[in-house]
């Protein structure tokens, strides 16, 4: 298997600079192209110092156009909305951590997962599979990892005085863990919780893409690497008619009727543009799940991950938020929690005139939230931490999740993952694969990421032979490596059409 799919290599995955470049014009980038050098502190206003305000008078007109016709139904969805968060943050701080569903990889592999973990997953929109893969062998990668990490004394992390967060891409270990086959497995399950309005979309669930991101070995005592509630996948795009707008995603919250909103419809994601400001480390892959694989035994409080998991009301809440404003303000505006006088829909109003203010939105960075700007969210209660998890344990939250993690890790081990999303094949994905090929080939950092030299210089980096070594086929073809094979078994013809369009993205036709 390892020589067929080492000569399948060799034909398909176009090994030199120079042939990459010969291929269809969304195959291929230069060097020129890269974004400015940064790290993970670029992505978010709060790690890089820049304090929230209002944004180019622009947004007022964005805003207003976008609810224009539908003020009154807006304002009556806004009062609805309030109510049913009340009731549901009480249930979450009831339930606490156990709040977040559990499933193990061998249920997913055996198709014996329950209906009771499916209605749950859809409901909060985040999850743990258990065991995806063995301990030991996780374990492992780690010692890997600290090995590659030592040999190249020159690998950018942050802090730089404390390393905790590193812009590596291309390790050994990174590139093992994305094309495990127990992952895929594991991948292609969480994407098929996502539907289409349209069956010719050009969108393929069954096979998952990777999205070469960076990985996290926090150590006890780190406070710096203290990320509070954001979501991922750009900010002031959510409102802008060229961001998310060009596909309607989020159109039920627009006239007013958030209720209607199906956070798991894939069709209008399709034609979304997540990275309207070229930020460092903003996404332009339709990531349909956040993930990390854990390289550690953690638990809440000790460097890990805290979700709320609300999903569609905390979406529809963070996006409607802008266009409210309190009569009254709180008695004590630094307060983590508010009196209800001043949470009760009867003291919030429609802004009389749009303002510029997007709460917690940066072009260039990741939205934030917090307290001051979204107090109906509760987030200093609502934000729950993950149940403890071991290595081989693999976290997903969908895209629109809100997440954080621990301000300080008080615990006594290193808290390590490898963020690792779930990606379906789309054709714009396809695209963006292709670009990644390239920065693997080099060992650049990958296209959304900070420039720079990344690990072209990095002792023991895998080639593509290395990877074809180990790597399973949809492993190969998962990174843009092999080309998909448009005639197996079992395929719709929009799955067929988005294998042809994405094998030509990746010039393979």
């Amino acid at each position: 298997m390892a020589s067929a799919l080492l000569n399948a290599a060799r034909r398909h995955a176009i090994p030199s600079t120079a042939r990459h470049i010969r291929t269809a014009a969304t195959a291929a980038t230069s060097n020129s192209t890269q974004k400015r050098a940064g790290d993970i502190s670029d992505a978010f206003a709060s790690l890089s110092g820049q304090e929230f305000k209002p944004l180019d008078p622009s947004y007022a007109l964005l805003k207003k156009n976008l609810i224009a016709g539908h003020e009154d139904t807006v304002r009556a969805s806004w009062e609805r909305l309030l109510k049913t968060l009340q009731q549901e943050i009480s249930t979450i701080v009831a339930l606490g951590s156990d709040v977040i569903p559990e499933v193990e990889y061998s249920d997913i592999a055996n198709a014996q997962v329950s209906k009771k973990f499916e209605e749950e997953h859809r409901k909060r929109g985040v999850a743990i599979v258990r065991g995806v893969i063995d301990e030991k062998e996780v374990l492992g990668w780690k010692e890997e990892l600290r090995e590659y990490i030592r040999r190249n004394p020159h690998t950018k992390a942050f802090p730089s005085d404390n390393p905790q967060v590193y812009e590596l891409y291309w390790s050994p270990a990174q590139m093992r863990a994305r094309t495990h086959p127990n992952l895929l497995k594991a991948q292609r399950y969480i994407l098929s919780f996502w539907n289409s309005r349209y069956p010719s979309a050009h969108v393929s669930l069954a096979h998952p893409t990777a999205y070469a991101d960076r990985l996290r070995m926090r150590l006890p005592g780190d406070a710096r690497f203290a990320l509070g509630p954001h979501v991922d996948g750009g900010s002031v795009e959510r409102w802008d008619p060229a961001g998310y707008g060009r596909g309607g995603v989020y159109d039920a919250v627009w006239r007013g009727s958030w209720e209607e909103f199906d956070p798991w419809e894939s069709s209008g994601r399709l034609d979304a543009v997540s990275d309207l400001h070229a930020g460092v480390g903003a996404c332009s892959m339709f990531r349909m799940s956040q993930g990390w694989l854990s390289m550690s035994s953690t638990g809440p409080f000790e460097g890990t991950l805290l979700v709320n998991p609300l999903l569609a009301k905390a979406t529809a809440y963070y996006l409607l938020r802008p266009f409210f404003t309190p009569k009254k303000p709180p008695v004590d505006p630094t307060s983590e929690v508010f009196e209800p006088s001043f949470l009760d829909p009867s003291n919030w109003i429609m802004e009389p005139e749009p303002s510029s203010w997007v709460q917690g939105a940066t072009p260039g960075r990741g939205q934030e939230l917090s307290a001051a700007l979204h107090p109906h969210l509760d987030l200093n209660r609502s934000m729950v931490h993950v149940p403890r998890v071991k290595p081989g344990d693999y976290v997903v939250w969908h895209c629109d999740t809100i997440h954080a993690v621990d301000k300080t890790h008080a615990g006594s081990t290193d808290s390590s993952v490898l963020y690792i999303p779930t990606c379906p094949l789309t054709v714009e994905n396809a695209k963006y694969l292709s670009r990644q090929r390239h920065c693997f080939l080099e060992g650049i950092p990958s296209p959304d990421f900070g420039g720079g030299e990344g690990e072209s210089r990095h002792v023991g980096r895998h080639t593509v032979e290395d990877v074809a070594s180990y790597s399973g086929p949809e492993g190969m073809r998962a990174l843009g490596l092999l080309k998909w094979d448009e005639d197996a078994p079992g395929l719709s013809s929009g799955e067929r059409a988005t294998l042809k369009k994405a094998n030509e993205a990746l010039g393979f036709a």
